[in-house]
């Protein structure tokens, strides 16, 4: 009989790739995606007690044959030899009905990375004494050199292709934001139907008339994570880009999109009533749902009302725009 691990280390700067993983790991589950959320348990590390962490990882599944808990920011509270010892402890205690799942953002810096580097004291707990009973996954931004490659296997994941000169100039446009990248990459087969491959002229098209939204869903994307890294700098990739007071527009746009979205869903409605109501592309009204999702109503409202406070400093000379916005996303990252 095949022991499964019951300790997932996600670890890396590549957010999409953690999400997909995860998600991939939530469709295993089973079919009844209703029953699979039931049975899944996200753990914030910053604002849970041990004894939260704990119980969400010792209840039984209900109807499935394992339960998931993704425990975020793990180690926040974390910052003495006692809590570390009760967390390897628990760690240690596992049921084989529960898969924990730690989601580990990080940074690589200097050949190490930051948060989770070889002296880490999870790390070493994990080489010494997790055995089987731990899996390790590495999800790490491709190096620039690789991304066309990504691009086109990213094409063909999402029932597509991509000529190898339009992987170059969408690489061109995004970088190596892997989460970007996988929007644009939906866009474009969209755009063709996925009737024939992305050409050039596509990504030079589309791209140009989109890039700033783009950056704006990747930045709102790294702020509901709270990759503040990320986020500031695509933001400043924004304010490269465009007049700041443009770019400040898109994103006050983009969170009133998210509230009226969050309104619709927290009705009861779906994407086709997002589709029609707040943007009637497909792929614009899915990626808002995803987003909103992320957010309480009540938490969307105050960070639409800080970025009037925003706008009116900015008008009356009070603050920079730029230097707002910058202080505004570190904070609410760190929130």
């Amino acid at each position: 009989m095949e022991i499964k691990p019951t300790i997932y280390i996600l670890h890396g700067d590549d957010p999409f790739s953690i999400k997909r993983t995860v998600d991939e790991m939530a469709a295993r589950m089973g079919e009844d995606p209703a029953m699979v959320e039931m049975n899944i348990s996200r753990v914030d590390g910053r604002d849970s007690s041990e004894e939260a962490i704990r119980s969400a990882a010792y209840a039984l599944p209900f109807f499935v044959d394992r339960r998931m808990v993704i425990l975020t920011h793990p180690f926040t509270k974390l910052t003495s030899e006692p809590s570390r010892t009760r967390f390897r402890a628990m760690l240690e205690g596992l049921p084989e009905s529960t898969a924990l799942v730690i989601v580990l953002d990080d940074t690589f810096e200097r050949g190490d990375w930051a948060s989770f580097g070889k002296r880490h004291w999870l790390r070493r707990w994990w080489e010494e004494k997790g055995g089987n009973r731990v899996y390790y996954q590495l999800c790490q931004l491709p190096p620039l050199g690789q991304m066309a490659e990504w691009v086109r296997k990213e094409a063909v994941r999402q029932g597509g292709r991509f000529t190898p000169e339009a992987s170059v100039s969408l690489v061109a446009h995004v970088g190596n934001e892997t989460r970007i990248a996988s929007l644009e990459i939906d866009k474009l087969l969209t755009f063709v139907d996925r009737q024939r491959a992305v050409e050039v002229e596509d990504v030079e098209e589309l791209c140009a008339q989109m890039g700033g939204q783009a950056n704006v869903f990747g930045m709102v994307d790294a702020l509901a994570a709270g990759n503040a890294q990320l986020a500031q700098n695509l933001l400043h990739k924004l304010l490269e880009e465009e007049d700041e007071f443009a770019m400040f527009g898109m994103i006050v746009r983009q969170f009133r999109l998210l509230i009226q979205t969050r309104e619709l869903l927290d009705e009861g409605k779906d994407l086709a009533d997002v589709v029609k109501e707040v943007d009637r592309r497909d792929f614009i009204a899915r990626k808002l749902i995803e987003q909103a999702r992320r957010f309480k109503m009540d938490r969307l409202i105050g960070l639409y009302h800080r970025l009037l406070e925003i706008d009116e400093a900015a008008k009356t000379g009070q603050m920079d725009m730029g230097l707002s916005l910058d202080t505004f996303i570190a904070d609410l990252a760190r929130a």
